[in-house]
């Protein structure tokens, strides 16, 4: 930081106090406004009483079309069942360095984030959530793989092959060997900036048998990762993935199945993908330590469980339902694209969430050193 930039945010943040002196101010506004400003919160000494305003729930997931569906599936209902509860969908992406840092600083402004049962045992081991309270929320409405002490079951996803059928002139790659054949099939390719789904692609790539993936090679991984990395643009965001296919920047990707569907739904069957050698994930609610929402938090979390919910949610971005009483309620012409079927489970590779928790940190760092350099 500048000389000049750290005598300007000193300057605004004097302006704030002076302002603020005596006053009680909205928490969460207040951590905002000293963010903006690249303040560390607990580096700050201030005179304001910081509080919550009473009934405000922030619940983050990855943005985009999840967004509206979340608000019109679960938080729109929510406040419409509990009185003087605003419940609000923020699209800020919870990663699992970004709910760390809120709450180290003691500066948590969100209550509840869709993360994943892995990220749920690596962040609650740290300390880093506030445990399940299973009074609130009904236990047997998850399979034991589906929850931690830490996390509640949300949804299914799946990394999966996507690719352009015109931009690869009829030739169809059905397995990951063939994402990485660059003779066969030219053309650029998308792989995420994060190991999720990416390290098994590239090991089953390698000839890795799909019930013989874990625990994960990294050196192998990351070795046949670079093999394509001069072919390969890295994507950050699930609407990034999207722009990169619509712009006709790629030909193949490894993909969340979720905007593989949106995808095709957008330019017909231009866009193809298959939950074959597909990587699956259960996405969960995580409660970070010290969150403003408190067992409201849970209460809306319980409500996600309602099997019609989880149903709409794949009919509106693919996710699919993760309480098993759902399966009944999932239409005859939806089920080719849930990845939770019996069919489409068998073709996949489950995560294992153990091997995530206690290896993600130290992987991710090897492999965001591996693709930038």
């Amino acid at each position: 930081m500048s000389q000049e930039h750290q005598e300007f945010r000193d300057d605004c943040l004097a302006i704030l106090r002076r302002q603020t002196e005596g006053k009680r101010v909205h928490r969460r506004r207040f951590l905002q406004a000293i963010a903006a400003l690249g303040i560390v919160p607990t580096a700050v000494r201030f005179t304001p009483v910081a509080h919550a305003a009473a009934g405000e729930l922030v619940i983050v997931n990855w943005g985009g079309d999840a967004v509206p569906a979340y608000d019109e599936i679960w938080a729109k209902p929510f406040n419409a069942a509990n009185a003087g509860v605003k419940a609000m969908i923020n699209g800020a992406g919870p990663t699992s360095g970004k709910i760390k840092a809120m709450v180290e600083s003691g500066a948590v402004t969100w209550d509840v984030c869709d993360r994943t049962v892995p990220a749920s045992v690596e962040l609650g081991r740290q300390g880093l959530l506030e445990k399940v309270n299973w009074s609130i929320v009904a236990k047997d409405k998850l399979r034991p793989a589906h929850r931690s002490d830490w996390g509640v079951g949300a949804y299914l996803y799946a990394f999966v092959l996507t690719h352009d059928r015109q931009a690869l002139r009829g030739a169809v790659p059905k397995t990951w060997a063939d994402f990485w054949n660059v003779k066969d099939f030219p053309g650029k390719r998308t792989l995420r900036n994060n190991i999720e789904g990416m390290l098994e692609a590239a090991l089953m790539a390698d000839g890795v048998a799909p019930d013989k993936i874990y625990p994960i090679n990294v050196d192998r991984a990351l070795d046949k990762i670079k093999q394509i990395k001069q072919h390969t643009i890295f994507w950050t965001t699930g609407a990034e993935s999207q722009q990169l296919f619509r712009n006709k920047e790629v030909v193949m990707g490894n993909l969340w199945h979720t905007r593989s569907m949106l995808l095709a739904k957008e330019v017909g069957d231009r866009i193809q993908f298959t939950f074959d050698q597909g990587v699956l994930f259960a996405g969960a609610w995580l409660v970070p330590k010290g969150n403003p929402g408190k067992d409201l938090a849970w209460k809306f979390i319980a409500s996600a469980q309602d099997p019609r919910s989880q149903v709409e949610l794949l009919k509106r971005v693919g996710n699919g339902p993760i309480n098993p009483e759902a399966a009944a309620l999932v239409p005859a012409e939806l089920k080719v694209n849930d990845c939770g079927s019996p069919e489409n489970f068998a073709k996949q590779v489950a995560v294992d969430s153990e091997w995530y928790a206690e290896h993600y940190a130290t992987a991710l760092n090897r492999y965001m050193d591996a693709i930038a350099s």
